[in-house]
């Protein structure tokens, strides 16, 4: 179009009659600089449009890496929490047919010795020993429940979640624990269930340790449209200035949990309470 306008106007004899009174300025030179000025300008864009290009496919294998380094990554995550988890589960089977069996043994046979002893010094010393029984008796049954909640196997996660709730309220008489849970809930894969009572675990005692709340909200809910459940945890206490935990391992550990199941894990921090949101993939029985 332009060469089109300038043959029909005559712009080069138009510009050369407008340059001849100026012939000591060299103007009619100047089409030829802009020429040369032109193809340097596009000789050098061409040259950034190809380190851009060059760039974007460095970054593009760079972050192709990465991706396959935090699949790994999470993949390595999740192998060594389902080990772990195992060898809780063989520690506290153990624990209790070895153990438990052997402490239970031994209260009898104390007990059988108290009621046959006629001197009040053996009674009284069978005494102590029932009185240490029965402490190491708890003591071992609190180790289990740390290691493996045996309503989780027996009853589900619903109810190995209430008792764990409930343990939690004779801990701290001082705190309202409210703690909701869908009806839907169940039938979840068993790393799900075991995050989830996980988390409620590792939040209960951030909330004994640091948040010195008075309110404590659990909530456990399906949500059937995008094959999750989701779980929140909110206190009404000293807040935290560093909701992302770089001064703690309990919440990274919590985030790890979550990401290596392919979840979503949230944290809220204030001046005043403190919250954190987990959402899980169910891969349960449905969604096989």
């Amino acid at each position: 179009m332009f060469a089109l306008v300038s043959v029909q106007i005559e712009l080069s004899e138009r510009m050369f009659a407008w340059a001849r009174p100026y012939e000591r300025y060299q103007l009619d030179e100047l089409p030829g600089v802009l020429l040369v000025l032109v193809l340097g300008l596009a000789w050098y864009a061409w040259r950034r449009v190809g380190d851009a290009r060059q760039e974007l496919r460095l970054r593009s294998e760079a972050e192709e890496r990465l991706r396959h380094a935090l699949a790994d990554k999470r993949e390595l995550a999740a192998t060594a929490l389902r080990r772990q988890e195992h060898d809780r589960r063989e520690l506290a089977r153990e624990m209790h047919d070895e153990l438990g069996q052997l402490i239970n043994a031994a209260k009898i046979d104390a007990v059988t010795l108290r009621d046959a002893a006629a001197d009040d010094g053996v009674s009284l010393t069978t005494d102590a020993i029932v009185r240490s029984l029965d402490h190491m008796d708890g003591v071992v049954r609190g180790i289990l429940q740390r290691l493996r909640p045996v309503g989780l196997d027996e009853l589900g996660l619903d109810a190995a979640l209430e008792d764990c709730v409930d343990r939690w309220r004779r801990r701290l008489p001082g705190v309202d624990f409210r703690l909701a849970i869908d009806d839907r809930l169940g039938g979840f894969h068993e790393a799900t269930s075991i995050a989830i009572y996980r988390l409620v675990q590792e939040g209960m005692t951030n909330v004994a340790k640091h948040a010195h709340a008075t309110a404590v909200d659990i909530e456990v809910a399906r949500d059937p449209e995008s094959r999750s459940v989701r779980l929140s945890v909110r206190d009404n206490g000293v807040g935290s200035r560093d909701p992302y935990g770089r001064h703690g391992l309990g919440l990274i550990g919590m985030r790890e949990r979550v990401e290596s199941l392919g979840g979503e894990f949230l944290i809220r921090g204030a001046d005043s309470g403190f919250s954190f949101t987990a959402r899980l993939p169910i891969r349960g029985p449905e969604s096989a």
